[in-house]
């Protein structure tokens, strides 16, 4: 168990460099016993005022820092957060209540993105072109938008705001960033990296508190140009409506209904690992979570079985105990909805094989822990097999065919992330080209995805930007065409061109 401790028992913004605490906060409660950990600051819209000001003055001067120079800082960032891999782990396991190899995976992926994103302070690459005149230069550039505004959710509280930050920092702009009130301890702990590691004030800024104070006023100040989010549907389209009013850029990425589909010459054993592993990892709540199994009817009765054998092997318990496989779930908010999910899936004619119970007793009576849960015989129009559940709910839906098992997974308003699981080299090639999401894995879970390509999907996930990868540059840059004329005279394009 975790010997960790924050030193303090209250958090505080973190605005122009400094350390600002206020008046109002809430208790950060341990998912997994149920216990306080710390006080988060509920600000109000006048901390996004003093955040955005600072950025703004902030980013006048680190736009101009050369961009190999502004690296630096994120290499610096990149070995601090290796230094402390094992404390900033067992914290977001405490805030989060991931299971602690999950837990350093996500660090991992934060420290990988230090680093892969310094090193685009020496590529941020433009383009030079020919020009259609004589004696004249044509390139083009890459130039930071301003102030960005970044939202990120707590089911990834380091590794997303990983994802956002660090490109937007390393292209010049200035960061104000609001962090989920469940998960703020990883933003106060990055905020203080960030600090040591000599990132001038007011470049990164930290403001706590609820989205619908703290999110909204970002989303409608002047200054900040970039509005970041991950989160829930309802809220990105809110977002998008009121950014597109005031001519923002918005970046949305809001969630997935990913299936792994299980063909009928597929390595049954692998797709079951792969199963187990995409849908019970953190407790599902991951927007790239197997929620739907499409299986080919021949092998439906094996891949059940193997299913419930493996299931059965699942630990549930604090993630801080190196033997525990699923954790809790968030909230009691989240435990009720996926409660309610069950019903709905029985409701709808669904067969429940497993879990679909809330655990109460023992260790777990302090927590909020789901059991496991499958379900089989399900349709593709169930809601179960349609609405994101966020929780560790798979069901099984039994196709007849390829084509069939395609159309499937197609069929849902979300589109992030597919699997599927065959030894056909011709399935493999038509289903990287037909299947309808941004991610795709084959012989592997719906989840895994690595920094340097880019994160996000098609519809219903989000509006076409990406996160990570060299494309998550798009968003916080503006391009720049440059004509450099030195004839000495006037050249007209197009028309002087004969």
């Amino acid at each position: 168990m975790s010997d960790v401790s924050l030193k303090t028992n209250k958090l505080a913004n973190f605005i122009n460099g400094e350390w600002m605490e206020v008046e109002s906060s809430k208790a950060v409660i341990n998912p997994a016993t149920g216990e306080e950990l710390v006080q988060v600051p509920l600000s109000g819209a006048k901390c996004v005022d003093d955040a955005a000001a600072a950025a703004k003055k902030a980013q006048k001067e680190w736009r101009l820092v050369p961009a190999p120079q502004r690296a630096e800082v994120l290499y610096q960032v990149g070995y601090l957060m290796k230094e402390r891999k094992e404390r900033l782990s067992q914290l977001l396991t405490m805030e989060n209540g991931k299971v602690i190899e999950e837990a350093r995976g996500e660090v991992q992926e934060g420290i990988d993105m230090a680093f892969y994103m310094a090193g685009e302070g020496r590529r941020l690459f433009g383009q030079t072109t020919p020009a259609e005149l004589q004696n004249k230069f044509a390139m083009s550039q890459r130039t930071p938008v301003g102030v960005v505004g970044i939202i990120t959710p707590w089911n990834f509280p380091i590794a997303i705001a990983t994802w956002k930050s660090f490109p937007a920092i390393v292209a010049g702009n200035a960061v104000i960033w609001k962090p989920a009130t469940e998960t703020p301890i990883m933003a106060f702990e990055l905020a203080k990296i960030f600090e040591e590691a000599g990132l001038p004030e007011g470049v990164l800024n930290v403001v706590f508190g609820a989205g619908s104070e703290i999110g909204d006023a970002m989303v409608h100040h002047d200054d900040i140009r970039v509005i970041s989010f991950t989160g829930s549907n309802d809220t990105g389209r809110h977002i998008a409506s009121e950014g597109g009013k005031q001519l923002k850029k918005v970046s949305l990425e809001m969630g997935g209904k990913n299936a792994v589909i299980v063909m009928d010459d597929a390595d049954v054993d692998l797709a079951v690992e792969g199963i187990i592993w995409s849908a019970f990892g953190t407790s599902g709540q991951r927007c790239t979570a197997c929620s739907r199994v499409i299986v080919h009817e021949a092998v439906k009765e094996t891949l059940e079985e193997r299913l419930l054998a493996e299931m059965e092997k699942l630990t549930i318990g604090n993630g801080l105990n190196e033997s525990i496989k699923v954790g809790p779930i968030i909230n009691k908010a989240g435990l009720e909805k996926i409660k309610s999910y069950t019903e709905i899936g029985k409701n709808e004619g669904a067969k429940l094989l497993a879990g679909g119970y809330e655990l109460t007793e023992g260790d777990n009576a302090n927590g909020n822990y789901f059991a496991p849960t499958l379900f089989t015989d399900a349709t593709a129009d169930m809601r179960i097999a349609q609405e994101e559940i966020f929780g560790p709910v798979v069901s099984l839906i039994p196709v007849k065919s390829f084509e069939e098992a395609i159309e499937v997974n197609n069929g849902v308003t979300y589109g992030l992330s597919s699997s599927i699981f065959t030894n056909d080299v011709n399935r493999v090639f038509k289903a990287q080209r037909d299947l309808d999401t941004g991610i795709v894995y084959v012989n592997a879970g719906t989840t895994g995805a690595e920094i340097h390509l880019p994160f996000g999907g098609t519809k219903g996930t989000g509006n076409g930007h990406r996160d990570s990868g060299v494309q998550a540059l798009d968003v916080f840059t503006e391009w720049r065409a440059i004509y450099v004329d030195y004839s000495g005279k006037l050249q007209r394009a197009q028309i002087d061109v004969d």
